[in-house]
């Protein structure tokens, strides 16, 4: 293969296919026509070798181990930046300037409120429903109470409107779900406050005790939101992009994404991580014992938050995690014993064969479930966590998807492994 074209052969014959050049040097074989030449396509199984889109977004290299927003480097954004200056940046391509960051926090301020018949859809859950149930299901609710997006209609304005009102909102219902979980009212959003210490005071505020806010809280927080923003085409991204494909308007598809991260293989696994460690502390913290039942494959315990399905090497987010936990711990006087277990864990994962050699290492979800836990937000709102981090990111590939003119609904193809052809017989002959 040339950075021009490769060959395939089938059935002596010989197909060219054009080569795909990214800006940092990947390199990708062009098989949009490979059906139509060959009548062959590609199998994938996860499509982990399959691009399904050109995306000016985010750049990551897992070998590498490098996490790029729009050119800036995580570790830079994490330290310097703010969670709405980076929700600009992914969304519209470029760090705002002074004005253009004033206007978008303005924005989101005026939107940051829900319509008041929305109430009545919190009213409809069981007590003890899941957030993120609740999460999804209010988010593709809001279409039915903010009409006329269409999504192949959307003009400049409409869509800057909509994808403020669902980054603002977001934080919102988000904070609604936990009131409803715990029983207790609803607090509205101050617009004197910032984007996260407003979502810290949703959560925790109620009539009897107001919530102190402390900046130490809050930037643990805004840390975690930013390293969470975007991460390319994962699953939930994926999901985005594909049901935004079908023309659904934007919260339709977020509302899938959401659905997307639910999963414990996906933005569930830092939930995982806390209740790996707390197994591995009721085993005496016996870390030699437990990292012995993750190498047999017989045994149903899983070391979750080691490895990741891209990075081959230290997560960065997994650096920039571990240093913030230490200082929000140290900071709050926290003593917690399940990072004492973590760091142990990660110790000697990093100094065992089994693990560096199957390229396996800490990544973002080992140490952001303490950190979560620290601050104290409930389990079942660490993937809610998440889900507010990561919606700038869906927000800025359903906005790129749709302002390709050479778009496509995803419809990914199968190989058919099922009965050929039966004849149906009635039921009393069967």
């Amino acid at each position: 293969m040339d950075q021009q074209s490769a060959k395939v052969i089938l059935d002596g014959n010989t197909y060219e296919l054009p080569v795909i050049v990214g800006t940092e040097g990947e390199k990708g074989i062009d098989i949009s026509k490979l059906r139509t030449l060959t009548n062959y396509v590609t199998f994938d199984q996860g499509f982990g070798n399959t691009s399904n889109c050109k995306s000016a977004i985010t750049y990551l290299d897992g070998e590498a181990g490098i996490l790029r927003y729009r050119g800036y480097p995580i570790e830079q954004l994490a330290e310097h930046a703010g969670f709405v200056e980076i929700a600009y940046l992914l969304i519209y391509g470029d760090l705002p300037t002074a004005e253009q960051f004033k206007n978008f926090s303005e924005t989101f301020t005026e939107h940051s409120t829900l319509h008041e018949d929305m109430k009545h859809l919190f009213d409809g859950f069981p007590t003890r429903a899941h957030p993120m149930a609740i999460l999804a299901s209010v988010v593709c609710a809001l279409s039915t109470y903010y009409p006329g997006i269409d999504s192949a209609a959307l003009s400049t304005e409409e869509f800057d409107r909509v994808a403020v009102q669902l980054m603002s909102k977001i934080r919102t219902i988000a904070a609604f779900a936990y009131k409803k979980s715990i029983g207790e009212p609803f607090v509205y959003p101050r617009h004197d406050l910032e984007y996260v210490p407003n979502f810290l005071n949703m959560m925790f505020s109620n009539p009897s005790r107001p919530y102190k806010i402390y900046d130490e809280v809050s930037k643990a927080l805004k840390v975690l939101l930013i390293l969470h923003a975007d991460h390319e085409q994962n699953c939930s991204t994926s999901t985005v992009r594909l049901v935004g494909s079908a023309h659904s308007n934007l919260f339709a598809s977020v509302s899938a994404g959401i659905c997307a991260l639910w999963g414990p293989l996906h933005g569930g696994a830092n939930e995982a991580v806390i209740e790996m460690l707390e197994a591995i502390q009721k085993e005496d913290s016996n870390v030699d014992k437990c990292l012995e039942m993750a190498k047999d494959k017989t045994n149903p315990f899983r070391l979750m938050g080691i490895g990741h399905r891209v990075y081959k090497s230290y997560d960065p987010r997994a650096k920039i995690i571990k240093e913030c936990a230490h200082d929000i711990l140290q900071k709050l006087g926290i003593n917690d014993p399940l990072l004492d277990i973590a760091l142990k864990v990660e110790k000697k994962v990093l100094a065992d064969s089994y693990f560096v050699d199957r390229n396996l290492y800490p990544n973002v979800d080992f140490y952001s479930g303490i950190i979560y836990k620290a601050l104290g937000i409930p389990r079942n709102m660490f993937t809610v966590m998440f889900a507010i981090g990561r919606m700038p990111g869906w927000i800025a590939h359903w906005k790129e998807m749709m302002d390709n003119p050479g778009r496509k609904i995803g419809r990914p193809r199968q190989i058919y492994v099922g009965h050929n052809k039966r004849d149906y017989l009635s039921i009393n002959k069967r």
